[in-house]
């Protein structure tokens, strides 16, 4: 809108009367003699022409600023970031519970939900709420037999999350990761396997975390890997592994020979995915959380402040300023 001097005199009376007297546009008509047509119009011209600057101040307003730059760089379908004022265990613990909320709203329930395991997924389904949805049925997306008998190494993921549900769980009974390719070729070839396999191509939607290459994996807890496999691996270039397939920065397998003993979905098969959530929190899962949001592995990511904020390109001291995009642009460059 135009503005003649008046009009701009009675634009900044307007915005005045509106924004810190808290008159209503008719009371403000009555004040300056114009119609409550008019009064929106110059209120509108107000902010157009920068008399007003409105500022949201809530610290949530920030998060939400996150999600939507985290979606428009990396092309996400959605996201969702928790505060990072806390320990890093408390930071976990409200990422788990922000993905078991998002699970809950998710629209078109998604009948079958692919899941992994793993200490991440492990608290996910322990903080969904008997009942969040009805006839959800999971199906385990990779091998989860291990050497322990610890609950989060176990089937427990896919049985809570089917039980909260009114579901029915489908595991897949075999180990994650087989000594020789050819034992994981001759037990992918069996008929019950493949059936779960099949199934867990054809889901819905999936559901994972990504783990961390060192002797905190749970690949290493689970008997899977020994430290020496893990140092191995960061050698090679592994930043984490997901779905238990070990990748680089640019998202590709680090290590074929381990990919060949690996069962379960293939990262493009993951990545083909109309959904992918991805939940990934905390310091040490930066650079695997930014493998996973640049090559495409996930559609979703449920993460916390600070992660969000190294995935834009900014440091603790900078969290205010605008990422570098033209930088984030060569490292993602020829990724897809």
């Amino acid at each position: 809108m135009a503005l003649n001097d008046n009009d701009e005199i009675l634009a900044v009376k307007a915005a005045e009367l509106y924004y810190e007297a808290g008159k209503t546009q008719d009371e403000i008509g009555l004040a300056l003699s114009v119609s409550r047509w008019k009064v929106g119009r110059l209120l509108v011209a107000a902010r157009e022409h920068g008399f007003v600057r409105i500022e949201i101040v809530h610290p949530s307003a920030r998060r939400f600023s996150l999600e939507r730059e985290l979606c428009g760089f990396y092309d996400l379908t959605d996201a969702v970031v928790v505060p990072s004022i806390d320990s890093d265990s408390d930071v976990q613990a409200r990422v788990a519970q922000a993905a078991a909320d998002y699970l809950t709203t998710l629209r078109p329930v998604p009948r079958t939900l692919g899941v992994s395991w793993g200490r991440t997924l492990h608290a996910v389904a322990a903080r969904l709420r008997p009942g969040w949805a009805v006839g959800v049925n999971p199906v385990q997306i990779n091998g989860s037999v291990s050497s322990t008998r610890q609950a989060t190494a176990a089937a427990d993921t896919a049985v809570v999350i089917a039980r909260k549900a009114q579901g029915t769980a489908t595991l897949l009974p075999s180990p994650a990761i087989f000594e020789q390719a050819a034992t994981r070729r001759a037990i992918e070839a069996d008929r019950s396997v493949q059936s779960v396999l099949e199934l867990a191509r054809n889901a819905s939607a999936y559901l994972f975390s990504a783990g961390v290459v060192d002797t905190s994996s749970v690949h290493v807890d689970s008997g899977y890997l020994t430290p020496d496999d893990v140092r191995s691996l960061a050698e090679k270039g592994a930043v984490g592994d997901v779905v238990g397939r070990f990748i680089t920065e640019d998202g590709q397998v680090a290590d074929e020979e381990l990919n060949n003993r690996t069962l379960g979905i293939s990262l493009d098969e993951l990545r083909a995915a109309r959904t992918s959530i991805a939940v990934i929190a905390g310091q040490t899962k930066h650079r695997v959380a930014h493998a996973v949001v640049s090559s495409g592995l996930c559609t979703a990511l449920i993460t916390d402040e600070a992660t969000a904020n190294h995935l834009l390109g900014r440091t603790e001291q900078q969290t205010t300023e605008l990422p570098d995009l033209e930088q984030l642009s060569r490292q993602n460059e020829g990724v897809s």
